[in-house]
């Protein structure tokens, strides 16, 4: 298995070169060069595997580099019933009829990122040290990212983070849950921006090759396509529990802000797995929504990005949509690189809406969108409470309204979860005037000291940062 840029730059590269890579030298995504296929044999066979099995199965598919028993290691060591509370990993659960939610907040810091972020913290570990080498990570998060890679990597041999957040915009207990930490090698970077902002230094960094060089900086977010791979065992995971009689075609609705999570589905279905509707739903910073209705992209700029209470959706550049496009396209690079390192940064804006493409794209990749807004997230959550007894958090919320849309009596619906809703107090409490249940480890987490720094939107600040602490870690 090699892997190309969505840009076309012209190295093939195996898994654990992108592994430690994060974007490609020209500034694409990395993407198998082609999806691997599985047929019903091979269904049927993965139908009653462990999760720490399914996922080896899975990952072996992209991973050749890795040899297959230290794989299985890995995945037996990640996907454990210590750090995710049950040996189901992602239970799947009932909501009302035709509609499931599949439960991915159970790990370390009860957001769906620690399912991918456990198992790239053990890669990253296994690989530096076959190596003989160290890595310094640099991440962006809207809330949940930091803290997932924060618990994920501390303590790591090799790896330092340094991650970026919005000064300001995540809930409480996300930037308590981050900025708590005190491990030396966990460094919290509070940027005086949005989400956006920090992406883009994420990019700039990484676009400098010889700082990258130099510094040895990699990558956690979902640009770094071992996140999105991991995010893929989930998928299948859930198909099997659901559709138990193995011909039943199912829909996914995803809560999406950078298009991470649902790319994941959209390559499970490039596999073939049996989906058959994959549900972009976004909040009111709506530019995924916007794309899959209309065909233009159209990014925001920081004051048009607004401030809600689903906020680790508050997201107006979507970095993973780059290769949902390269695929839609037809795979070609050229224009791929033309639509998002040429025209995003000239413009601002795409426009697909007149390419057959995109027409078809629907049919073909099984996409649509809706939006929910903050009255919509109240009511639904509030309406879940009532109904069933379930307490769901606002992103959670945000994509159980949108699926009830688009579901139909003849396709199971799953609602992907985000996070355990103690981590959005605020806003449970204005929709059911009561607290979230809180896991007895977190009491107090909010009075714990915070260790952090405020930086300017600037990604000479931020190098200059990096080069002072290695220094001094030095």
């Amino acid at each position: 298995m090699h892997y190309i840029s969505t840009r076309g730059h012209p190295e093939r590269k195996a898994f654990c070169e992108i592994l430690l890579e994060g974007l490609a030298p020209d500034g694409g995504l990395y993407v198998p060069e082609a999806y691997p296929q599985v047929d019903g044999i091979m269904l049927s066979r993965w139908s009653g595997l462990s999760y720490p099995d399914l996922a080896f199965e899975i990952l072996s598919l992209y991973v050749d580099d890795i040899p297959p028993v230290d794989l299985k290691t890995i995945c037996e060591k990640t996907y454990t019933a210590q750090i995710f509370g049950s040996r189901e990993i992602a239970p799947v659960r009932p909501l009302e009829t035709g509609v499931y939610v599949l439960e991915l907040s159970n790990g370390p810091t009860l957001a769906f990122k620690d399912m991918a972020m456990q198992l790239l913290g053990n890669l990253l570990e296994y690989e530096l040290a076959r190596r003989g080498e160290e890595l310094n990570i640099l991440g962006a998060t809207s809330g949940d990212t930091g803290s997932a890679a924060a618990y994920a990597m501390r303590g790591k041999n090799g790896v330092r983070v340094f991650m970026m957040s919005p000064h300001g915009r995540m809930s409480a207990f996300q930037q308590a849950q981050m900025f708590s930490l005190q491990d030396d090698n966990i460094h919290n970077l509070a940027i005086e921006g949005v989400f956006d902002d920090c992406q883009d230094i994420v990019k700039a960094v990484s676009g400098d090759a010889d700082f990258k060089r130099r510094h040895r900086i990699g990558a956690v977010n979902s640009i770094n396509w071992a996140r999105l791979m991991a995010q893929v065992v989930y998928y299948f995971h859930c198909y099997f529990q659901v559709a138990r009689n193995g011909g039943t075609r199912v829909a996914f609705t995803v809560p999406s802000g950078n298009f991470g999570n649902v790319c994941a589905g959209h390559v499970a279905r490039m596999m073939g797995l049996p989906i058959s509707s994959l549900v972009v739903a976004t909040n009111e910073n709506d530019v995924l929504d916007e794309f899959f209705r209309t065909g233009v992209y159209r990014v925001r700029g920081r004051a048009d990005t607004f401030e809600t209470s689903s906020p680790s959706m508050d997201i107006s550049k979507a970095s993973n949509l780059e290769r949902f496009v390269f695929d839609l396209i037809g795979r070609d690079a050229r224009r791929t690189k033309s639509l998002f390192g040429d025209q995003l940064r000239q413009c601002g804006s795409f426009d697909l809406s007149g390419d057959p493409a995109f027409s078809q794209g629907a049919d073909r990749f099984g996409f649509c969108s809706g939006r929910s807004i903050h009255a919509d997230r109240l009511a639904t959550i509030r309406d879940t409470w009532e109904r069933s007894g379930t307490l769901i958090d606002p992103h959670t919320a945000d994509g159980l309204k949108v699926a009830r849309e688009h579901a139909d009596s003849q396709t199971p619906m799953i609602v992907l979860e985000t996070a355990l809703p103690v981590k959005f107090a605020e806003t449970i409490r204005e929709a059911l005037g009561r607290e979230p249940n809180r896991p007895r480890r977190f009491n107090g987490l909010e009075d714990l000291p915070k260790r952090f720094k405020v930086l300017p939107v600037d990604a000479q600040a931020v190098k200059s940062y990096i080069s002072e602490t290695l220094q001094g870690a030095g």
